[in-house]
């Protein structure tokens, strides 16, 4: 099987779809397409079914939410739907990258129609991030539960969360309540070498 490398994945996408997405990308041995919402049908289906790609397997579709990324260097759209692409046919792999036109309902349509296995990505995606995806069948949450308040992946989701539940004994029922716990900073506890230098059986070097 002959292996398309990334450079000549990134040269048959540039003449497949010249400057009408948002750039290609090869770093670290990786190519990455970036695609507008309103061109990502067709070229996810190109990519599924062009014989230079072929990219018949859906390895991967996550949310992302780029708001503190690079410390806030990020400068765009805050949300963005990223794929992961399999094809055996060319032993390649390719990520595409498509962001959210809109930060405060992002919309990114569904990939279902072109690889069923996006149904669940695209429900954990909408359930971590409230990433929403016209044309999928059966948007709903997945992981949180279904009285679950906001979308725990996003940046400025607080770690203790909004609401806690409890069995309430008086009730005979689970209830739903504000949370108790006090927020805090969790600082990692830094371990020093010069500290275990005098423990029984520390041998350094």
């Amino acid at each position: 099987m002959a292996t398309l490398r990334p450079d000549a994945l990134a040269a048959a996408l540039q003449a497949a779809f010249g400057d009408t997405h948002g750039g290609i990308r090869v770093a670290l041995g990786e190519v990455t397409l970036v695609v507008a919402p309103d061109a990502l049908p067709a070229t996810l289906r190109a990519l599924r079914d062009r014989p230079e790609f072929l990219f018949a397997t859906l390895i991967d579709l996550c949310g992302v939410d780029y708001s503190t990324y690079g410390d806030g260097a990020h400068e765009g759209r805050r949300f963005a739907v990223v794929y992961h692409l399999l094809s055996l046919a060319h032993n390649c792999r390719l990520r595409v990258r498509c962001f959210a036109a809109d930060d405060e309902f992002p919309l990114v349509p569904s990939a279902v129609d072109v690889w069923p296995a996006a149904n669940w990505f695209e429900r954990e995606a909408f359930d971590f991030f409230g990433i929403m995806f016209p044309g999928h069948p059966d948007l709903r949450r997945i992981l949180t539960d279904y009285g679950f308040i906001g979308h725990p992946f996003r940046k400025d989701f607080p770690l203790s969360g909004h609401v806690e539940m409890r069995y309430d004994p008086e009730q005979g029922r689970v209830i739903y309540q504000p949370v108790t716990i006090e927020p805090r900073e969790n600082t990692p506890r830094i371990i020093r070498e010069d500290s275990y230098a005098g423990e029984p059986g520390f041998r350094k070097g």
